[in-house]
């Protein structure tokens, strides 16, 4: 299998201009040391690689002073660090960077937001450029797949998710391991070492409860009570699951009409291969009885990808009354409102009553296998 070009390699390469920081977020295994890499040999020039793993980096860097800098960097004008979040204070220090070094370009990479967020967030301030990178998309798979092909392949990342490194790996049980792997070895890891948490047994529990939800609101409250934590535990550990980029939360929308309701969200996986993992489950499609659940989350994880590679500007929401007429998914974006509901194969489905006596100028389609590829186009 040939490297597939990732759709924001030259969204990225654009914005590498002098005395300025790109930052590349993503979960790990995403792809974002390849990417990197091949960007940087686009470019063609000499680039200096730290890694924020490697405490001798940190030792380097630790005395923050412009001079210092100078020194490392020598004749280098391109500097590249991946895992920047390990980096203590690493804002204040690419700050100082590009404040007194005319020239200097600058990319870091992160499989975390916690740090990058918190340290180099307001440093850079008007010096930074800032994207996610999500595992594989349908888009970046049509580079070697054709219509025919595609809905087999999709089928199977349905339940196998879109990690890169599972096109190296035919073999079911193969994927099943890698997976397993990624949510107790890497996943969860980030979370454990970030914040000190001892108990992760309560985190998985927690991503358990979450991913048999799918598409539906989720209560803090009845959550804690299930798990026997505070709701505020509760709360803070999805905040964490999404800053470790597992989870992603969306709220509900209204316009304060009495009927409408918004009190508690929903959560989708940011990948269906995890989602699957923590519930033990790699059943084909065809034998499950979650089906909707997974075509739900897989078009919303991959409609985050386009928005975020086609830097499309959107609020993301659900729409539900009490009277349960519903929307799956909301984007309020250009003065206007989309909604659209996920269907695996049924496509006769009437539009809600009240959402069109609500919102008249709003759009409504059902997205279901025939006609996906084009929403994420």
């Amino acid at each position: 299998m040939n490297y597939l070009v990732r759709d924001l390699s030259n969204n990225i390469i654009n914005k590498l201009q002098p005395n300025k920081v790109v930052i590349v977020f993503g979960a790990r295994r995403v792809g974002k040391t390849v990417l990197v890499k091949e960007i940087l040999d686009q470019v063609n020039e000499p680039v200096l690689t730290l890694n924020g793993e490697d405490i001798n980096v940190h030792d380097k860097l630790a005395i923050r002073s412009a001079e210092n800098y100078k020194q490392i960097l020598g004749s280098y004008k391109f500097l590249y660090i991946d895992e920047a979040q390990k980096i203590p204070e690493i804002g204040l220090k690419l700050k100082l960077m590009i404040d007194e070094i005319e020239g200097l370009k600058v990319i870091i990479s992160g499989s975390s937001s916690f740090d990058i967020h918190k340290d180099a967030g307001e440093p850079l301030t008007g010096r930074k450029y800032s994207f996610n990178l999500f595992a594989l998309s349908e888009n970046e798979y049509n580079q070697v797949e054709n219509s025919i092909s595609k809905i087999d392949k999709v089928r199977e990342r349905m339940v196998f998710g879109n990690y890169p490194e599972l096109l190296h790996l035919p073999d079911r049980e193969d994927k099943i391991d890698y997976l397993n792997e990624m949510v107790s070895s890497y996943l969860l890891k980030d979370i454990l070492v970030y914040e000190n948490i001892k108990n992760s047994q309560k985190i998985f529990n927690l991503l358990r409860l979450i991913a048999f939800q799918i598409g539906g609101e989720v209560s803090l409250q009845e959550l804690g009570n299930q798990l026997g934590i505070s709701k505020n535990t509760v709360e803070k550990y999805l905040d964490l699951l999404s800053k470790v980029f597992i989870l992603y939360k969306v709220e509900g929308f209204s316009r304060n009409l009495r009927k409408e309701i918004t009190k508690n969200s929903r959560w989708y996986f940011l990948d269906n291969g995890i989602r699957n993992a923590v519930i033990a489950n790699f059943n084909p499609i065809e034998s499950r009885n979650d089906i909707d659940a997974l075509w739900e989350n897989y078009m919303i994880s991959e409609r985050l990808k386009y928005q975020e590679y086609k830097r499309l500007s959107s609020n993301n929401y659900f729409w539900r009354t009490y009277e349960q007429q519903e929307v799956d998914w909301v984007e309020e974006r250009d003065g206007s409102m989309f909604g659209y509901e996920f269907k695996w194969k049924e496509d006769k489905v009437k539009i809600p009553t009240q959402w069109k006596a609500a919102y008249p100028d709003a759009s409504f389609e059902v997205i279901n296998m025939d006609n996906f590829s084009e929403w994420l186009k």
